[in-house]
Parts: C-alpha cells; structure tokens; sequence
C-alpha cells in the first residue's frame, strides 16, 4: 500500500512538473486566479506581454491598470457575459485576453484562468490588407472615372475629329493605366502564392543591361540623356532568372529615365565583387527625400504621386523588383539625395546557392 501510494505521488509531481514545463516555456501568457483574486500561477510570457511587475499581484490591480473594466464575480457567475474577451495595445503590443472560469473537483467556482495571446502581427497584417484594398481601388477609381467621363462626353454629341482624337487618346491612356496596373497586381499575387515558375539559368549580365538600354532607346533619345554603360571585362555569368532580372533592369533604368530632367546623365556600370556580379545606376535626377527611401518598396508607395501618375507609374514596379530578386539570392540598395541624385544597386549570385 505504501509503495502503491508512493507511485501515485511520484506519477502526480512528475505530471505537475510537466504542466509547468509546459507553462513556463509557452508563448502565450496564462495566469490563474483564485476567487478571493490572488495569483495561483503566471508564467513569464505574461508577465512579459501584459508588463506586470511585482506590486501587480491580484487581478484586480492588473486589470485596472489596463483600463480593463472586469471582476472575477461576472466571469464565473455570469454565463452569457459577453465580455469575456478584450483586445488590448499594452506598451508597442497588440494582445487578446480570454478569461473563462475554472472550478474544483466538487463542481464548485475556484477561480479564472486568463490566456493572453500576442497579435500585434495579425493586427498589422490587418491593417496593410486594409490599406492594400484601399490602395488598389484608389489607383482603379482614377482611370475609370477619367475613361466614363470622356467616354460619355463623345456619345452625348457630336464633335471635330481633332477633338474626337484627343478624347480617345485619353480613353486609350487610362485603359492602359489600368492594364499595366492589373498586370503589376497579378504578378505580385503570383509572387506571394508562389506560382510563378522561375527558370534559373547561366547568363551574361552586361549582354543583358545592353540589350535593356536598347530597348529603352526611344525614351532615352526622347528626353536627350546622354547614358553610357561600363562592364568589366572579368565578370563572370550570373546564375538567375533571366527575364525577372530583365525586368528588374528595365524597371530601374526605366525610373532613371523618368526621373531625370531632359539631357541628364545616367551611367550605368556592370562589375564582379565577391560571388556576386552587380548593376550600379547612377543619375543626376530629382533625387529621393531621405525620410522615403525606408519605404520606397512598399506596395503604391509613391515619393510624388502626381508625377508618378503621370509618368505612367503603378506605384508596384520596386516591390516587384525586390521580390524578384530576394527570389533569386539578390539585393537591392537605394542612395539619394534630393536635387543631386539617386544611386541604384542590383546584386546577383554568380553561384548557385
């Protein structure tokens, strides 16, 4: 009997150690409290989320000093109370608090058990799916109202051709406004899902910037840039997506270009450090403000969003970029200064890694 007595306490401390194991090394934040309100059990992470120091010691001081209007008597006596959860900012902390009643071996009240979850990550990916939707129905509403406004001007009466002409040269714009930014949209939902399928191959780095500066010969010759390219004699193949860094390329000289006054310098130097072949884009143009260039990768982040639209720009062409290249092992910097400037670094592997 004594032996069999023995195993059982040893089976409940070896049951309660693991409990507390369990608690102690939890993310989330648990506390129980007795019914007179006094701590029973708290591990760390709720001391932690909540801040609670060494004078907090019942719940109802815990409580008030998270502006939390509650008492254990409507927790456990009250079933249909409708509070039993709160979403707090607690110091740069976003947490949700559970409480729900415990009871004893009789059936009888003993005390709650509060759960505290950390959710400052769901909250702020919350509010940039928000922002996002906002954002894209912003960019939207601005084309479709340009395109139904001369749309409905044309059917409403007759006018010259000149006239005619002009109002569908400014349908025609808008609508591929609207194209180009579906298109950046897809493109970055393919990148998030992961359903683009990249094929990573051994190509000529300097070959591939040449062949980009062709391509944007009208716009450069349109707007008198005088653009040189350097490539260094020793750099070796890169290892990537050839067409996603194409595009990177196009999407950076393209802003170069933009963004540089007419008969503005842009050069443009292909070069090996390390395991990685790199694109350094120098121009004189307006610059970036310093406060913007934290955020110049956000989604429809725009340093100037008349000029931007303007221009042409969906606002998605440098979020596109960095995706495409962290996919790739890439980087990308970004150095300006407004009146004198910006300097753009493309890294890429030259090995697989």
């Amino acid at each position: 009997m004594t032996n069999e007595l023995q195993q059982k306490l040893n089976e409940v401390n070896r049951q309660k150690k693991q409990i507390e194991t369990i608690l102690l090394h939890m993310t989330d934040g648990i506390i129980a409290f007795d019914m007179e309100g006094e701590i029973i059990h708290i591990n760390p992470a709720a001391r932690e989320l909540l801040e609670i120091g060494e004078k907090e010691n019942t719940f109802g001081k815990i409580f008030k000093k998270l502006n939390i209007d509650i008492n254990i008597e409507k927790i456990v006596y009250l079933e249909n109370w409708t509070s039993s959860e709160q979403r707090k900012y607690v110091g740069e902390k976003y947490v949700n608090i559970f409480f729900a009643p415990f009871q004893d071996e009789n059936d009888r009240p003993a005390g709650v058990i509060t759960l505290i979850q950390d959710i400052t990550e769901h909250v702020k990916l919350d509010n940039m799916r928000k922002e996002f939707v906002a954002d894209v129905s912003h960019e939207l509403k601005t084309p479709i109202t340009s395109i139904m406004g001369y749309a409905d001007t044309l059917l409403e009466g007759e006018f010259d051709s000149e006239t005619e002409t002009k109002f569908l040269t400014v349908i025609s714009s808008e609508a591929k406004r609207m194209a180009r930014l579906v298109t950046d949209l897809l493109t970055l939902s393919r990148y998030d899902n992961k359903k683009i399928i990249t094929e990573i191959q051994s190509f000529d780095l300097g070959e591939l910037v040449k062949k980009c500066q062709e391509k944007l010969r009208f716009e450069i010759e349109k707007k008198h840039h005088n653009v040189e390219c350097f490539v260094t004699a020793s750099v070796p193949p890169v290892y990537a997506d050839k067409d996603g860094i194409e595009r990177v390329v196009l999407n950076i000289l393209s802003n170069a270009i933009k963004y540089t006054p007419d008969s503005g310098i842009i050069k443009v130097y292909v070069g090996f450090v390390y395991n990685d072949a790199y694109i350094k884009v120098i121009d004189n143009g307006i610059g970036i403000p310093e406060e913007d260039l934290d955020r110049i990768f956000e989604r429809f982040y725009r340093v100037d969003k008349a000029r931007s639209r303007e221009l042409g720009g969906t606002g998605l062409g440098l979020s596109i970029a960095k995706e495409i290249l962290d996919r790739n092992k890439g980087s990308i910097d970004i150095k300006s200064k407004v009146g004198e400037g910006t300097e753009v670094v493309i890294r890429i592997p030259t090995k697989k890694k």
